[in-house]
């Protein structure tokens, strides 16, 4: 789980994005799992457009594997009244923007390559946080360990006799 103030910071990254983009409609932080993690998109349902990217984020890595192109970076999508473009956001989230069809594409590409790389550093950094404080957390164990106890061998099906066998 991230802390709030990191996921308000990344809120706000998501909001200046927006301001140096004017025809940016729309932006979405989420994991590779398709849980939204934060989200400034007005008239679209985070959640669905979360799952969506994770289906496309699928294909896409699977793509970039087949073809021997290294990890996933980006992927882009062009309708016919705009863009959606994700990006690689650390290790394990992605940045989702959706635009106007007349965005600069290269502004698009350098800005939301610069903020995925805020919102990854931000969230791998809250995820290595809380993977270091779990194991303080876990309770030890005070139970013994069980264990095994020999089993009888088995008989294989010629040495198996059957009442019917007989």
């Amino acid at each position: 789980m991230v802390p709030e103030q990191d996921l308000e910071t990344v809120l706000d990254e998501l909001r200046r994005l927006r301001t140096r983009v004017p025809q940016l409609t729309g932006a979405l932080a989420a994991g590779v799992d398709g849980l939204v993690v934060a989200h400034d998109t007005p008239g679209i349902d985070p959640e669905g457009l979360a799952a969506l990217t994770a289906a496309a984020l699928g294909v896409a890595v699977r793509v970039a594997d087949a073809t021997g192109n290294g990890g996933f970076r980006e992927l882009l999508v062009r309708g016919d009244h705009g863009y959606v473009a994700t990006y690689a956001a650390g290790r394990t989230a992605v940045l989702t923007l959706l635009t106007q069809d007349r965005v600069n594409v290269g502004r698009l590409h350098l800005e939301g390559r610069r903020s995925g790389a805020r919102i990854g550093e931000l969230l791998d950094a809250a995820e290595a946080a809380a993977r270091a404080a779990a194991p303080a957390a876990r309770p030890t164990r005070t139970t013994p360990a069980r264990t095994r106890t020999a089993r009888a061998p088995r008989t294989t099906a010629t040495e198996a006799r059957t009442a019917t066998d007989n």
